[in-house]
C-alpha cells in the first residue's frame, strides 16, 4: 500500500534511480528473502549508477567530440605506429591528473582526431571535463569575442576544461594576433590542465609554422616539453574505406 506514495516522493526528490529500483523490487516475487539493508543497498547503488550516467552524458555533450570514439575499439592490427603500452598507460588518465599533454601527428586520414576523441572520451568517463575545437575556428572565435567583450570569459572557460583538444594544428598561417591568443590559452592551462594537439606537421616543424621565433619558443615550451608524443603513419583510413566501398575518397 505504501509503494505508490513512496515512488511519488522519490520522484519528487529527483531520486529516479531509487524509484526505478524500488519498482523493480516490488515486481520481484522473492525480493523479501533479502534483508532490509540489502534491499536498501540495491536502491542506493541504482541511484548512484544513474547519477553517474547522467553526469557522463552531460560531460560528453559539453565536450562536443567530433567522433564517438572509445579506446576499447582501437585497432592495433594495422601498422600505424601505435604503442599499445603507451595507449594503455594513457587510458589510466594519470596524464590528465598530472596535467600533461598529448601530441598526435601523422598524415591526413590516419586517425589522429579519432584517437584524440577516444582519449578525451576516456577522460570524461573518468570524471574529467573535455572540449573539442578546431584550432582555426578557435582562433577566429577569439578574435570575434574581442569585439563583443566576451574574450576574457572565453579564455576563462577554456582554462577550466580538463582536456582541451586543439585539432588540425598548423593548417593555417598564424597572424601576430593569433600567436598572442594561442599563447594566452596555453599559458592559462600550463601546469593546470591537459591539452591534446593533432597535426599533419611533424613536431620539429611547429616552430617554423608558428612564424615568430620568440612567441614560438614560448608557445611550444608550454605545449611540447611536458607531452606524450604519438606519431601515426600509414595509408589514409578514408582512402582504405573508399576502396572497400568503391567510392572516391576526398581529403
Amino acid at each position: 500500500m505504501l509503494t505508490h506514495p513512496t515512488l511519488d516522493k522519490l520522484h519528487a526528490l529527483k531520486l529516479t534511480g531509487m524509484a526505478s529500483a524500488l519498482a523493480d523490487q516490488s515486481a520481484t516475487p522473492d525480493i523479501t528473502e533479502l534483508s532490509f539493508e540489502e534491499r536498501l543497498g540495491l536502491l542506493v547503488d541504482r541511484e548512484m549508477t544513474e547519477r553517474d550516467n547522467r553526469r557522463l552524458t552531460s560531460r560528453l555533450r559539453r565536450a562536443g567530440l567530433r567522433h564517438t570514439a572509445v579506446l576499447e575499439d582501437l585497432d592495433y592490427r594495422n601498422s600505424r605506429g601505435l604503442d599499445k603500452g603507451l595507449i594503455q598507460s594513457l587510458a589510466s588518465c594519470q596524464w590528465v591528473k598530472e596535467h600533461l599533454n598529448v601530441l598526435i601527428t601523422g598524415p591526413t586520414g590516419v586517425g589522429k582526431t579519432w584517437l584524440a576523441c577516444a582519449l578525451a572520451h576516456k577522460a570524461c568517463r573518468g570524471g574529467y571535463t573535455a572540449q573539442y575545437v578546431r584550432l582555426t575556428r578557435l582562433l577566429r572565435e577569439l578574435t570575434i569575442t574581442k569585439g563583443d567583450g566576451q574574450y576574457p570569459k572565453l579564455l576563462a572557460n577554456l582554462a577550466k576544461v580538463d582536456v582541451l583538444i586543439l585539432d588540425d594544428w598548423g593548417l593555417m598561417k598564424l597572424s601576430a594576433e593569433n600567436r598572442r591568443d594561442l599563447l594566452e590559452v596555453l599559458e592559462d592551462r600550463y601546469g593546470r590542465r591537459s591539452t591534446i594537439a593533432t597535426s599533419q606537421l611533424p613536431i620539429e616543424e611547429w616552430h617554423d609554422a608558428i612564424g615568430d621565433a620568440t612567441l614560438a619558443d614560448a608557445i611550444l615550451d608550454r605545449l611540447v616539453h611536458n607531452a606524450y608524443k604519438i606519431n601515426l603513419r600509414g595509408e589514409s583510413m578514408r582512402k582504405r574505406q573508399a576502396k572497400l566501398t568503391g567510392t572516391t575518397a576526398s581529403e
